[in-house]
């Protein structure tokens, strides 16, 4: 295994962070002048906790993760975007992750300058190491993991992760985006046997708060360190951070509403297999379904014309004809079946 040095890019090994008041000063006080705030409007007249220490405490008892082994970001974009910037070198590494996938570790990757290699699932959705690790090179930074998967909504192979966390010596990054929504397991509880394991969550899906923006990054406190280098001083605002410690005081409303959509996906996956525009359904341990008819294109527009807005994944590596739905209400939900059962076949 490389050490941590020989795997983030030297200039961001060596760089100075900016520091700012808030983590010049660590204590108690009554008078603050150190910042250049407005001395009025209080609460919001202050800058926020840069490093939101009481958000990740709380966080950290949900988990099971150490608040020093946590990132916060505007959403899981960021992270991955930092990751990015942190462990590879514009021109020179690159990157390799797996396809169909979430476009966005792409995105990030091109944004930066870091050439970016894809893989090929097999036909089942379905993760083969072997097949990956040897696209790898010595230039190969970092592998991005999306399990449950985006766009299939599969859990990947978790023998083969394992391969691949034992045998690459760089960064893994596992999305885990919709964990919530498997019955398998998160890898956070393998942080402290594999060092260069980043595990990447949020509270966009099953807490419902997508529009609050917070991500979160798992790792050792070291990796963490060089997150927190490189992040802009103050990327979470005080009113997410109020909002999410108010949420996260009473976890019953986010399990009750995570029930009733698993409930809501059985009923709308055993339902699709009658609707005739519809070839197959493939397993999902997200919060959504990617099914297979007739021609996706043509139901997408039926689907628009309804005023019922899916995702259109035809031209997505092995999506052809495919579109995702996302698993809405009850009401939503059956808005959508009339809607397809009505589709000309």
């Amino acid at each position: 295994m490389k050490a941590l040095k020989d795997l983030v890019r030297p200039s961001i090994w060596n760089l100075k962070p900016y520091s700012s008041a808030r983590d010049e000063f660590h204590g108690h006080a009554s008078v603050f002048l150190d910042a250049n705030e407005n001395p009025y409007n209080a609460p919001y007249n202050r800058y926020p906790d840069p490093l939101q220490w009481q958000l990740k405490k709380r966080l950290g008892e949900l988990k099971g993760v150490d608040p020093q082994s946590m990132f916060l970001g505007n959403g899981s974009d960021e992270a991955i975007d930092l990751v990015i910037r942190a462990f590879g070198e514009p021109g020179i590494d690159n990157i390799l992750s797996i396809d169909p996938s979430y476009g966005m570790y792409e995105v990030c990757a091109n944004v930066n300058n870091v050439p970016f290699r894809k893989v090929k699932l097999n036909k089942y959705f379905d993760l083969e190491a072997e097949v990956l690790l040897k696209e790898t090179n010595e230039q190969t930074k970092i592998i991005f993991l999306c399990s449950p998967n985006n766009p299939s909504g599969n859990n990947l192979n978790r023998n083969e992760i394992y391969k691949i966390l034992d045998q690459f010596t760089g960064i893994v990054v596992i999305d885990e985006a919709y964990i919530d929504f498997s019955s398998t397991p998160s890898f956070t509880s393998d942080l402290q046997k594999y060092p260069r394991l980043i595990i990447l969550q949020t509270l966009s899906k099953a807490w419902g708060a997508a529009g609050v923006r917070l991500g979160m990054a798992f790792a050792s406190p070291e990796i963490i360190n060089i997150l927190n280098k490189i992040k802009y001083p103050y990327n979470i605002n005080q009113l997410t951070q109020e909002y999410v410690l108010k949420m996260l005081e009473d976890t019953h409303p986010m399990h009750k509403q995570l029930n009733r959509i698993l409930s809501e996906r059985n009923t709308l996956e055993s339902t699709l297999h009658r609707v005739p525009c519809v070839i197959d359904i493939y397993p999902s341990d997200a919060n959504f379904l990617l099914i297979k008819v007739k021609d996706a294109n043509a139901t997408y527009e039926h689907l628009v014309k309804e005023g019922i807005i899916v995702r259109n994944r035809t031209n997505v590596t092995l999506c052809n004809d495919c579109l995702r739905l996302t698993i809405g209400t009850p009401k939503e939900n059956n808005k959508l079946l009339d809607a397809l059962n009505r589709m000309p076949v």
